[in-house]
């Protein structure tokens, strides 16, 4: 337990003064009673006691100063420290924005469907989660920051447009660098030794969600970078989207066929102990969302129990009232 004020707490010395206090005065009356040859100071009857119990007569009065010692703590402002198990972590959620991208097998297409389910998961999120947005084709961009601001979450999926080829390993590492803090460079010519022992720090609490057809076209090897992902404590979530016989598109007058190539992405999922998820249509890529696992974590805030020092020493000073009116007739 910890004060916001401490120095209230010298009030607590007035506690023992009224110890002192209570006993003189208690002597005095006694003292009285038997010069006179009554048992107490009063004619009221009073209940006996078994021998080496608390004579009633001192219970009301200890009741009454713990009430008050917790009347003079609750003047510090006492907080104490609470353990709340709570979903907490950076989300991460990278959109494949490449021209495969804009293929209909998902309606309307499968860009619009995975910013719509995107958005979905967005607002269903608690506070205690901040999700950016990183698109990647060719190259790849930090779109947000990890925020908890929903409504920039969700201005910066909107702003998603298809383009370019695909780099999947690109927007693993901004992902990674959104989830770190900082911008992750990898040289050109990296060897695949060079880049698994890269530190980046530990992150286990992260998780990216990567929504992509799986064509790769790039120069790093995603199960590489997902390797990387793994060694930070980083889950990835790979969600393909578009149907397992693919679909065509014109660009620039011609016709692209793109398939969804489901091995990487199941590899990438294995990899970084996430799950791999597929979504045919809108109404599976909203569901798939539901499967994705955001881990508990248990931390500790500190919580403000002033009322409750206050409302207990109310209810002492009730309780001691009673009493005395029950077993003497009188309020000391």
């Amino acid at each position: 337990m910890t004060f916001t004020w401490p120095l209230m707490l010298l009030s607590l010395l007035l506690v023992p003064v009224l110890v002192v206090a209570y006993v003189l005065v208690t002597r005095r009356r006694d003292a009285a009673a038997g010069a006179i040859g009554l048992r107490f100071t009063d004619t009221t009857p009073r209940p006996t006691t078994r021998r080496g119990r608390v004579p009633r007569r001192h219970i009301a009065p200890a009741i009454f100063l713990l009430a008050i010692a917790l009347l003079l703590a609750s003047l510090a402002r006492p907080k104490v420290v609470l353990a709340l198990p709570r979903l907490e972590g950076t989300v991460i959620l990278a959109f494949d924005v490449s021209t495969s991208m804009k293929a209909d097998d998902l309606k309307p297409t499968r860009m619009e469907a995975a910013k719509a389910a995107a958005k979905a998961f967005v607002k269903q999120q608690p506070s205690t989660i901040k999700i950016g947005v990183v698109a990647f084709s060719d190259n790849a961009s930090t779109m947000l920051q990890p925020s908890d601001v929903k409504d920039e979450v969700i201005e910066a999926i909107d702003r998603l447009t298809p383009q370019g080829g695909t780099s999947i390993s690109e927007g693993m590492f901004a992902s990674l660098g959104a989830i770190a803090g900082k911008a992750i460079q990898v040289p050109e010519n990296v060897s695949e030794e060079d880049l698994l022992s890269m530190d980046i720090g530990h992150f286990g609490s992260g998780v990216i969600v990567l929504l992509s057809d799986g064509e790769h076209t790039s120069r790093i090897d995603p199960l590489l970078v997902a390797e990387l992902a793994s060694g930070a404590g980083v889950r990835i979530y790979p969600i393909g989207l578009g149907k397992r016989q693919g679909a065509t598109l014109t660009v620039d007058g011609y016709r692209i066929a793109t398939a969804l190539n489901e091995p990487l992405l199941q590899g990438i999922a294995q990899t970084t102990d996430g799950t791999y998820l597929r979504a045919e249509d809108e109404a599976q890529l909203l569901e798939t969302y539901k499967k994705i696992d955001l881990k508990l974590t248990v931390s500790g805030k500190d919580y403000e129990v002033t009322s409750l020092f206050a409302g207990a020493s109310m209810l002492l000073l009730f309780l001691g009232s009673v009493l005395t009116i029950r077993w003497f007739g009188r309020v000391p």
